[in-house]
């Protein structure tokens, strides 16, 4: 092989390569490699750690709503056992009322009859002891004067009631609309 040489004009060597103007180098290509990988391996860091803080919270707002579901269930079963109670007791009442009123119209029928409903609604007497027999009226007062006369004391009458039965459960209905219904069970 043949070589020129000039003596003016620098000598080329061949291991190293002339940079084109405008290329960049592979140092450079590699550095902001690496700067976007490590920008995003601390968004993803950052995503992760928010994401596990968020799902923890989430647990925990879970068993919150568990244990207010139990609490919920605990207070609906106070509530219907309260209600059977004034239930059997509206029951109860209405059935005095009903006794009452039926008591109140007959003799009400009875007035219209014309019957007199004082001699009818009188009570009998218990017979006079056997101490105060063949006394005069002055002399039982004397014996009784402690005691109110009993033809002056004010008559208490008792109305029959009839016994309250077994008190009846009631189940609870709850439709979708949010209304509530009791239903009797026997």
């Amino acid at each position: 092989m043949t070589m020129i040489s000039v003596p003016d004009v620098p000598a080329i060597e061949l291991g190293e390569q002339e940079k084109a103007p405008g290329k960049a180098s592979w140092g450079w290509t590699i550095g902001v490699a690496a700067v976007g990988a490590g920008l995003v391996t601390f968004v993803n860091v950052t995503a992760a750690i928010y994401l596990y803080r968020g799902v923890n919270d989430l647990r925990a707002m879970e068993a919150r709503l568990d244990q207010l579901g139990q609490f919920e269930q605990r207070i609906g079963a106070r509530i219907d056992t309260v209600n059977n109670g004034f239930q059997s007791r509206f029951e109860t009442l209405d059935r005095q009322l009903q006794t009452n009123f039926g008591q109140i119209n007959g003799n009400i029928a009875r007035l219209e009859q014309g019957a007199p409903a004082a001699a009818e609604a009188e009570m009998p007497r218990a017979p006079e002891p056997p101490a105060l027999a063949g006394t005069t009226l002055a002399e039982a007062s004397t014996v009784n004067a402690g005691e109110p006369d009993p033809v002056d004391a004010p008559r208490m009458f008792k109305s029959k009631v009839a016994p309250p039965g077994p008190n009846p459960s009631y189940q609870r209905i709850q439709q979708a609309d949010g209304k509530v219904y009791y239903k009797k069970i026997n």
